[in-house]
């Protein structure tokens, strides 16, 4: 890589159940992003990256990174695309923006995640339907595999081989919707115990209603510059020091290569703990949102990002190491469970948080110890068959 770019601020709106269409969000997010990096404009965006998942089921529209331009004013006169990787389409946008920057493409990118879950007068069932789309639909789709019961089978099987806790996975969305409480843009913000979550509304056994992340509509924005450029615009610019991905060629239910495991994630860590020079995730990492769409998803998280040995997760949260003041503070934005999950504007989102958590720019209450200088963002997608890990830090390497 012959340079790297940095995040220099970005915006969010409101996250829930929006009565708002997927054009207001995608401005509401576009407007939030260039009011937080007043010395660029829209004038000076040269390349733009939408992480866009069902806009042709949830909005009826296609064609939305050319949409986008026009609502936010931008005319990129080197690249423009769409991204979708179903829920780390967020992520693949800022990834695509980081290596057409690294490139020389770009000095100068716009990305923006949007997503308009919540249709007027549809129906759970309907929009359960669409999430279904992001699987095999005539393999898995047809036999009702959509993620809750998937999730619940991961959470089924970590527990038999493990001694995995129904407690532990609890402590996990607990922990979560108590930093939500303090994020203003979050949708589920709650302070919970663990006897709050388990005594919720059964959903797919052992998993409940608050093991679940929402439906949301959301969207959040990040302007990215080449490094040389970075100090001009903040002084606390979050540089991208690492990336990997991997899939496995696996995409149907049946093809993956665990129930309690996500090797892939642990070959994404790896490329990207090699890049920036991580040897020590647990002593390296100050702050990570990681993809806890379920609350089990975490658990494995810990295990397969290279935090603890297999088996360990469980112990990891109950122990405080993935509190604010733990080992490594995990979603203190709220993460899935607790700010929702707008799918292409998760990434976004997450990448943003540990913008601003170097900054010290965040709510008092989830603001990590400290000065944080190194973070990690991880989202997987489909049926967790693709994983997705970035790593930041306040310098370049």
């Amino acid at each position: 890589m012959t340079r790297t770019a940095a995040v220099v601020g970005g915006g969010h709106t409101k996250w829930g159940d929006r009565d708002a269409t997927w054009k207001d969000l995608a401005q509401e997010a576009g407007k939030a992003t260039f009011d937080d990096v007043p010395d660029l404009g829209p004038e000076d965006v040269e390349g733009l990256f939408v992480g866009a998942v069902q806009p042709e089921r949830f909005a009826f529209q296609t064609h939305v990174a050319p949409l986008t331009a026009e609502l936010l004013g931008v005319s990129p006169d080197s690249m423009i695309a769409r991204t979708e990787l179903a829920c780390a389409s967020g992520q693949a946008a800022l990834r695509y923006a980081w290596l057409a920057i690294a490139a020389g493409q770009l000095d100068v990118a716009l990305v923006v995640g949007v997503e308009k879950m919540n249709l007027p007068d549809a129906h759970t069932e309907e929009m359960q339907t669409s999430m279904s789309n992001v699987l095999d639909r005539e393999f898995d789709g047809v036999n009702g595999l959509t993620a809750p019961p998937y999730f619940s089978f991961i959470a089924q099987r970590h527990m038999h081989e493990y001694g995995t806790t129904r407690e532990q996975l609890a402590m996990v969305s607990a922990k979560n919707k108590r930093h939500a409480s303090h994020n203003p843009y979050a949708q589920y913000g709650a302070d919970l115990d663990v006897d709050d979550i388990t005594d919720s509304y059964p959903i797919a056994p052992p998993l409940c209603l608050l093991d679940c992340s929402g439906i949301t509509d959301g969207a959040a924005g990040l302007l990215l510059v080449s490094e040389e450029k970075a100090r001009e615009y903040s002084d606390t610019p979050a540089y991208i020091t690492g990336s990997g991905q991997s899939n496995m060629a696996s995409n149907s239910i049946n093809n993956l290569p665990s129930f309690s495991a996500w090797p892939q994630a642990t070959v994404a860590a790896e490329q990207a703990y090699e890049q920036a020079g991580i040897d020590d995730p647990v002593k390296d990492l100050d702050v990570a949102e990681i993809h806890d769409c379920f609350s089990i998803s975490e658990i494995v998280e810990y295990e397969d990002l290279g935090w603890v040995e297999k088996g360990e997760g469980g112990q990891f949260v109950e122990d405080g190491r993935s509190e604010l003041d733990g080992d490594i503070a995990v979603n203190p934005r709220g993460g899935l469970l607790g700010c929702g999950h707008p799918l292409g504007a998760t990434g976004v989102s997450q990448a943003l948080e540990v913008y601003k958590q170097f900054a010290g720019e965040v709510e008092s209450e989830r603001q990590v110890p400290d000065s944080p200088e190194t973070g990690l963002i991880h989202n997987l997608s489909g049926s967790g068959s693709v994983h997705s890990v970035m790593t930041l830090g306040r310098d370049p390497q």
